[in-house]
């Protein structure tokens, strides 16, 4: 039998707990992305602000990354992990207080203390590399990853059922209170699991001891920079399509009919909501959030073979390739293809940025630099998903104007990050 180093069997507990909560606690996110844009657009005064739930979401995420991740260099990644799991609850029945309302200024204040929760979540995949050997983090990022595999089963398909838990003759009501109050139930019932994570709180550093570069010295250091480039790339042109996404099936007719009432466009017949959500939920962003989680199984050991920067350029491709096959037209088949390229893109991308990023700083700079990671990427998600609604229902004459918007604006930020990449593999040497 080959002998496991102490580190490494902490380690592949630890992972084991992530994996877990990821599955469970991180349900919550897919059914958040599937039905906030549609609550949004039920809710909102005008169909340009359909998505802003999600962007609060995101942007309650970018403002929370800083402060969680001082907490857990402070206390413990235990502290910080709870204190996400307090706010999805808070953020949640606050959301279903709006909906019950019909209060969009009450819904959106949910979704932005709801992106505290998603804050701490994204925190799990450095968790992941605490204890790890260097030649276990790749695979321990991944694997922890992976369970968003059973998240994006989990999420939808509880999305479903719990719409219409709450019978009410407000269409709006029975459709999306019970998503709310199911999010809040899997944040309260989730949160032990938290308890059983073993990593040690870092030690406070001696008053002589170094601290390390400042957060611009760190971001001026190359792997760093592409790093943080590549990650928020990936994931802000993920949530840039995944967001549409609702709103475009929904939009373009796709396995609906021609009637909609009016609290969503008029564009499902009325009786049939919940029918046109399942629909949405249980393929193709099912479809896609699977994509999203299934390769971790094998995307660190294909970083282990082939390099992290190899990884991240597929990854770039295959993004660049979803955006091709959503150009080229809005029957099912293409919305399939182009969200599950995306799924696979952003995996490659964002965990292949993760890994580069977790070996590019000391242990002492921990917490300075995924908080600053993460309040970068989470900016140019926050971005990413304020820009989805506004292209998606104000650019054009139609739902299909709208999505080629959205898919054409991929095109830029696939150049910046694609030229960072280069620039890093080019340079004679590296610091």
């Amino acid at each position: 039998m080959t002998h496991v180093a102490p580190s490494d069997r902490r380690a592949k507990r630890n992972v084991a707990v992530l994996v877990l909560a990821q599955a469970l606690l991180g349900a919550q996110m897919p059914m958040l992305f599937t039905f906030a844009g549609l609550a949004g657009l039920a809710l909102a005064p005008n169909a340009c602000f359909a998505t802003l739930p999600i962007s609060l979401i995101v942007l309650g995420s970018m403002l929370a990354a800083t402060p969680v991740s001082h907490i857990m260099q402070s206390y413990g990644r235990k502290a910080g992990f709870l204190l996400g799991t307090c706010a999805g609850a808070t953020g949640a029945i606050i959301s279903a207080m709006g909906i019950y309302q019909g209060s969009f200024g009450l819904f959106l204040a949910g979704s932005l203390i709801t992106g505290i929760y998603m804050s701490a979540q994204g925190f799990y995949r450095f968790a992941a590399a605490d204890t790890a050997s260097d030649a276990f983090r790749p695979k321990a990022i991944s694997y922890v990853l992976a369970g968003g595999l059973f998240a994006a089963i989990i999420g939808p398909q509880l999305g479903n059922l719990a719409s219409g838990l709450i019978s009410s003759p407000n269409a709006i009501v029975d459709a999306f209170m019970g998503i709310y109050i199911a999010v809040a139930a899997v944040n309260i019932l989730g949160a032990p699991v938290l308890l059983l994570l073993d990593i040690p709180r870092p030690p406070k550093p001696d008053a002589d001891a170094p601290h390390g570069r400042t957060r611009l010295e760190l971001l001026r250091t190359p792997r760093i920079a592409v790093a943080v480039v590549s990650g928020m790339v990936s994931y802000a042109l993920m949530n840039l399509v995944m967001t549409s996404t609702p709103l475009a099936v929904v939009g373009c007719g796709v396995g609906g009919e021609t009637e909609i009432p009016a609290y969503l466009l008029n564009m499902i017949p009325e009786g049939s909501v919940r029918e046109q959500f399942k629909y949405i939920a249980g393929y193709v962003v099912t479809a896609h959030v699977l994509a999203m989680y299934l390769p971790s199984f094998f995307t660190g050991h294909l970083i282990a073979r082939f390099g992290v920067e190899k990884v991240i350029a597929a990854g770039l491709a295959i993004l660049a390739g979803a955006g091709a096959v959503g150009l080229s037209g809005v029957n099912i088949e293409q919305f399939f293809l182009a969200l599950i390229l995306l799924g696979v893109g952003w995996n490659f991308g964002f965990i292949g940025a993760t890994a580069m990023l977790a070996g590019a700083h000391e242990p002492h700079e921990r917490g300075r630099v995924q908080g600053m990671n993460d309040l970068i990427v989470f900016g140019g998600v926050t971005f990413a998903s304020l820009a989805s609604g506004g292209l998606m229902n104000c650019s054009g004459g139609d739902a299909q104007q709208g999505w080629v918007a959205v898919n054409l604006a991929m095109v830029p930020f696939l150049a910046l990050a694609g030229a960072a990449l280069i620039w890093l593999v080019m340079r004679p040497n590296e610091d």
